[in-house]
Formats: C-alpha cells, sequence, structure tokens
C-alpha cells in the first residue's frame, strides 16, 4: 500500500498514547432512546472493535465496552410517542429516566429492553466479544463512579460548575448549582429536578421537583450527573482509552473540549484518545431521507441488515469509508454492497488490480481469518436470479453447482467451506428478494411464452434481430452476464425496434412485456435453452 489505512494510523497513536499499559480499553456510547439502527455500529462497534484487533497485534490485551445511557431523560418525541396506542398516556412517561419507561409494545421489561433486543442480540455478530455496561449500573454498583459522584457533588463542584461555564455561552449554571438530577419519588421525573443540599455522609442529595412540587432526599444512585460530567465519570469508572464520537461533539470548543478540559483539569486523568465520525444517512426509494435517529424511527436495525447481508459487508462499508465522510445506506441496494466487497476481495488475493485502500478494509473487515485461498464468489445478484429460475429455488445446492457449471462460472471443486458460504449468500438474496427488491425484480421463467402476445411485437425486423441475437449468443466462448450484453448491443436496431426487441425478450423468458435488465438472468440459465427459445420466436414469421 501506498501508505497506511486511516484506521491503522488511529490504532498506532491509541497503542501509543498508552504504550505504558498492558490493557487497552476501548468505550462506545449509545442512549437507548428508540430504534437502535446500523448507524450505530460505525463507531460505537465497528471502529472500536477494529482498533482493538489492531492493538491486540501489537500485543496488547484490549477491552471492548459499550456503555448505555439508560437513564436519560425520554423526552417524548413524536417518534416516541407514535410506539404507543395510547398517545396521552405515553405523554405522562416524558420526563421519566429510559430504564423506567414500559414497552409499548408489551412484549418486553421495559423500553430500554424492547428496543435493544435488535441490536444488542446481534452484536456478536458484528465484533468480537463486546461488553454492555449500563449508566443505571454504573450509578448504583460501580465504586469508582460512586466516588465520582461524591467528588463532583462536593469537593469538586465549584471548579465542575465554572468548568462547565467556559462552554456553555449565556446560559451559566448557578454558582451554587449542584450538577446532578435525582429522579422524582413522586413523579417518577428525572429532568424537572434540582438539587439543593448535599449529604455526602448518607450519599444523597435534598432536592425539590419542578413538576410535581415534591420536595424531600433521594439517593446519589437514583439519579444522573449532569451530562457533560456524566461523560467524564463514564471514562473515569471504566477506564476508557479510546472512544469514537459522532460529529456533533466535535466541533471546537464543543461538548468533546469541554469533556477534556473536564477530565486533564478538574478530575486530573487524561482523556480517552477520541475519533470524530459522520452519521449514516437512510436512504429509501433511491431518496435521501436524511440521517439515522433513534428517537426519529429513521433507519434500520442489525437484525434487519444480518436478514438480507453479511455483518462484514457492512463493516466493510463503514471502513472502507473515511470518518468524517458520510456514508448513505439502503436495504434495497445491497447487491450493490455484495459487488464492492466482492471487488475489493479479489483485489486482496490478487486476482485483479484494484483501489489498495479497499483491499485493506476488506481484509479488516472480517471477523476471521481470511480465507487460505481466492474463494469462488456467486455474484450477489446472481444468488438472486438462481433462487428463481431454478425448480428448487435455489435450495438444493447440486443444482446450483449443475447451472454454475453448464454456465461456465464455476470450473473447479469447491471447499466445503466454500459450499457453506454460496449457501449463505443465496439464502440471503432470496431473502432481500422477499423483503426489499424493487418489484420488478421478481420474476419466473415462464414454461410457455405468451405466443399471442408476443405476435403483437413480432415483425421480420424483430425475428431478424432475435436470429441474430441467437447466432451470437451461439458462438460465445463465455457465457456470463458481460458477453451476452455485448452481443445485444452489437445489434443494428433504431429505437423503435429496440424497444419492440426488449418487448419480445421479456415475453419470451417471463411472459410480460417488461422486466429487470435481461442479461443476468440469461446468464443463469442453461444457453441451449436460450437459444431453443429464441428460435421459437422468430420462427414464428
Amino acid at each position: 500500500m501506498s501508505g497506511a489505512h486511516w484506521l491503522e494510523s488511529v490504532a498506532k497513536r491509541v497503542v501509543s498514547e498508552y504504550a505504558n499499559s498492558d490493557l487497552i480499553v476501548g468505550n462506545g456510547g449509545l442512549s437507548v432512546s428508540g430504534l437502535q439502527h446500523v448507524g450505530r455500529l460505525r463507531g460505537e462497534i465497528t471502529i472500536v472493535d477494529t482498533v482493538l484487533r489492531l492493538a491486540r497485534k501489537n500485543g496488547k490485551e484490549t477491552k471492548h465496552l459499550l456503555t448505555l445511557y439508560t437513564v436519560d431523560a425520554w423526552k417524548g418525541k413524536e417518534g416516541q410517542l407514535r410506539q404507543f396506542k395510547d398517545v396521552e398516556e405515553a405523554r405522562g412517561y416524558i420526563g421519566w429516566p429510559l430504564y423506567r419507561v414500559p414497552d409499548p409494545h408489551g412484549c418486553h421489561s421495559s423500553w430500554v429492553d424492547h428496543y435493544w433486543e435488535d441490536f444488542g442480540s446481534y452484536l456478536e455478530r458484528f465484533a468480537e466479544k463486546v461488553e454492555v455496561v449500563t449508566t443505571k449500573d454504573l450509578y448504583e454498583r460501580n465504586e469508582k463512579m460512586r466516588e465520582f459522584v461524591l467528588l463532583s457533588v462536593t469537593s469538586l463542584r465549584e471548579k465542575v460548575i465554572s468548568t462547565i461555564n467556559k462552554y456553555r455561552g449565556e446560559k451559566k449554571l448557578s454558582r451554587d448549582a449542584i450538577p446532578f438530577q435525582p429522579i422524582c419519588e413522586r413523579c417518577g421525573r428525572i429532568d424537572t429536578t434540582e438539587a439543593l443540599e448535599v449529604d455526602p455522609v448518607n450519599f444523597r442529595v435534598r432536592y425539590v421537583c419542578k413538576n410535581c412540587g415534591h420536595e424531600g432526599w433521594q439517593s446519589l444512585s437514583a439519579g444522573k450527573l449532569n451530562w457533560r460530567v456524566e461523560w467524564v465519570g463514564v471514562w473515569y469508572s471504566l477506564g476508557v482509552m479510546f472512544e469514537p464520537y459522532g460529529k456533533d461533539h466535535a466541533t471546537p470548543g464543543g461538548s468533546r473540549d469541554s469533556c477534556n478540559d473536564l477530565a486533564t483539569n478538574v478530575y486530573g486523568f487524561k482523556p480517552p484518545v477520541g475519533l470524530a465520525y459522520e452519521w449514516v444517512g437512510y436512504r429509501v426509494g433511491g431518496k435521501d431521507v436524511g440521517d439515522m435517529g433513534s428517537s426519529d424511527f429513521i433507519g434500520f436495525s442489525p437484525r434487519q441488515w444480518v436478514e438480507v447481508a453479511e455483518p462484514e459487508v457492512l463493516r466493510f462499508l463503514y471502513l472502507l469509508t473515511p470518518p468524517m465522510r458520510r456514508v448513505v445506506l439502503s436495504l434495497e441496494e445491497v447487491p450493490n454492497y455484495y459487488d464492492a466487497f466482492d471487488k475489493a476481495e479479489r483485489v486482496f488475493y490478487g486476482l485483479e488490480e484494484g483501489d489498495e485502500d479497499a483491499s485493506k478494509s476488506y481484509e479488516l473487515a472480517l471477523l476471521g481469518k481470511p480465507y487460505p485461498s481466492p474463494p469462488f464468489q456467486l455474484r450477489y445478484m446472481n444468488a438472486m436470479i438462481l433462487s428463481q429460475v431454478l425448480p428448487s429455488r435455489g435450495e438444493d445446492v447440486n443444482e446450483v453447482i449443475e447451472r454454475l457449471r453448464e454456465t461456465k462460472q464455476l470450473t473447479r471443486e469447491l471447499e466445503p467451506w466454500e459450499l457453506e458460504r454460496m449457501k449463505t449468500r443465496i439464502a440471503l438474496a432470496k431473502r432481500w428478494l422477499e423483503l426489499y427488491a424493487p418489484e420488478h425484480y421478481k420474476i419466473s421463467i415462464v414454461e410457455k411464452p405468451p405466443m399471442e402476445e408476443l405476435a403483437k411485437v413480432l415483425d421480420e425486423r424483430v425475428a431478424r434481430l432475435l436470429r441474430d441475437l441467437s447466432a451470437s449468443l451461439s458462438a460465445l466462448d463465455r457465457w456470463d452476464e458481460e458477453a451476452i450484453k455485448n452481443a445485444m448491443m452489437s445489434l443494428k436496431k433504431d429505437k423503435e425496434e429496440e424497444r419492440r426487441f426488449f418487448q419480445a425478450l421479456y415475453l419470451l423468458f417471463f411472459g410480460r412485456s417488461s422486466g429487470p435488465r435481461i442479461a443476468p438472468y440469461l446468464a443463469m440459465l442453461n444457453k441451449d435453452f436460450v437459444i431453443r427459445r429464441l428460435a421459437e420466436a422468430y420462427s414464428l414469421t
């Protein structure tokens, strides 16, 4: 390579910063405010996991943590309220800690458990051994966090407030402010309480709730610190050494800078190495609908991704893209992502020339060791086609192999691991066809063409084109999409002839007058069958 992959440079910096430590601790942070979308796999999971893998190659032990901010207040945004059948009832949960909000669908013990399932249950598919920590558990059980909370509301309180105020513009905190919000015992809200007095001996605060007017005492383990202070508390209590963060925290003088200031100059420890990254966008029907958002319920989950694609393909897309460049994802475009992944794989194995960054991204995206030899690649789109045109719909691997041999895409024996990979890809592509493929991709090869409809588009000129195509296809040494497409393009025809020519082809094979690009489909059919079917048509005139 001409230079290091961008993530290798990050890992090198982390290892250098903590050269005297045998253990490197990486962390990501998420608020379970709603849909746990795949955008959250970019920084918190893929980047952290890959940096830690590279650190291990440098002789370090590693720990990958993922902190869930479960004590944050539930905001009751429109997307959140819509999850409940009774919106007015849902409004009553506004301001509650996330972990206390009930599951709107009634199938889990809480809001957090419900929306975490489609993300947390699939973590091991995208990274190696991620340890999940919740802020609720940190406040209730972690001794380092308990120590940090006490420092923040007692001996370091004034320095904390003055440091935060440097970054708050006109809305300064009062000099007497206590940077902790307890949960109100009466109404359950955490966003309307104000701490008035600290009792460090009994680890509690006296507070007043501006929502219900209740005054009382609450434990310092039942509430949360000011969010900037809390972020620093996570670093302090967990010993975090590397943590990526979204671009909203990255502005000069912004939240990350303020937290670094707090860590260094108030609490006296080195903040973790950081890395800013861009949000992940969401595209539907070819339209960019904006950045994926949890509480706005924009995007799709890791569960939805693994239904139709392998985790390494998504990791590859994230690693290929520099961190401050936006990635826009669409489940409708999975075949394109596989084409890019497969090309990078061929470059990695030296089968073709290409982008060395893509090759390195492919290698880093792998969750296991690279294959011992260049694997046979069944293109995702071709796997989708085979799931439609074969009698077994791709279920019979022997039938798949036979068709690939017939079309000369497969010219050698496959290893057992290659067979498994091929079966996986067919199953995923078949599911993609069912769930996300544009409607025109859903076809079947008709046993008998509709001759009456075919006769309406067939004239001498179209018949001649079909006859010429048949001759060109018969002469092909290589039966694949590119060769078939070139044979079609080489035919001399005007626009009207071309329109009727393709109408005839679609009717011949699909029984309808339009459809997807036809060359990939013909490439998956038996060559003799295609030529016989063409002869059926041009012999009518």
